[in-house]
C-alpha cells in the first residue's frame, strides 16, 4: 500500500482520543498532541512534507471570504437554538482577558483540527481520489461532534465536505482554519453578549 494511504490509516484512530478529555485545558493538550504533533512526526518519518498536506499559503482567499459571510449568518441563526446558546462558549471565563486567552487556545485547537482532518487525513488520499479523501476525513470529523448540540452532527458533516473541497481547491488548510476559528469566535461572542 502506498504511503498516501498508509499514513492516514495509521492516524485514523487518533481522531477519537481528544474526546476523552474532561477539562478544557486537558482537551487542548490532547488535541495538540494527537492532531498535530504525532501526525507531524509520523509524516516526517514517512517522507511526506507539510506542504503536501496543505501547510502552505492558499491560492486565493475568495472562497474563505464567502464562507465567512455564511458563517456569520449561521452564527445569528444559531442564537435561535437554545441548545447552542447554552453550550457555547465551551469554557467558563472570569473576565474579558480570560475570554480572549481561551479563544486563542480555541484557535490553536481549530488549527490542529484542520491540520488533522483537512490536512493529514484528506490531502494524501485526495491525490489519488478526491471523493474518497473527502469521505475518509469527514466520517471521523462528524463522529467527534456526537455529544455536542444535536444540530452540529449534520452541520459538521456538511461543513467537513465544504471545508475539504475548498482546501483542496486552494491547496491549503488555511481557508478551513480561518472560517472554523473566526466563525467559532463570532458565535462565542454572540452567545456571551446575548
Amino acid at each position: 500500500m502506498m504511503k498516501e494511504y498508509v499514513a492516514p490509516l495509521i492516524l485514523l484512530p487518533l481522531s477519537f482520543i481528544p474526546i476523552l478529555a474532561r477539562t478544557f485545558y486537558f482537551w487542548v493538550v490532547l488535541v495538540v498532541i494527537f492532531y498535530l504533533i504525532i501526525p507531524t512526526i509520523i509524516y516526517q518519518l514517512l517522507g511526506i512534507t507539510p506542504r503536501e498536506v496543505g501547510f502552505r499559503t492558499p491560492n486565493s482567499l475568495r472562497s474563505t471570504e464567502l464562507l465567512l459571510v455564511f458563517a456569520f449568518l449561521l452564527g445569528f441563526a444559531g442564537l435561535a437554538i437554545p441548545e447552542m446558546r447554552n453550550y457555547y462558549p465551551i469554557f467558563s471565563y472570569s473576565s474579558a482577558l480570560d475570554f480572549a486567552l481561551k479563544e486563542i487556545l480555541i484557535g490553536v485547537v481549530m488549527f490542529a483540527h484542520e491540520a488533522f482532518f483537512r490536512g493529514f487525513l484528506l490531502f494524501p488520499i485526495a491525490k489519488k481520489s478526491p471523493t474518497i479523501g473527502i469521505i475518509f476525513q469527514d466520517i471521523p470529523y462528524t463522529i467527534i461532534h456526537v455529544g455536542k448540540p444535536t444540530i452540529e452532527i449534520p452541520y459538521s458533516f456538511i461543513a467537513g465536505i465544504i471545508f475539504a473541497k475548498i482546501d483542496l481547491k486552494e491547496e491549503s488548510i488555511v481557508p478551513s482554519f480561518l472560517v472554523h476559528w473566526i466563525g467559532s469566535l463570532f458565535f462565542d461572542i454572540l452567545c456571551s453578549i446575548t
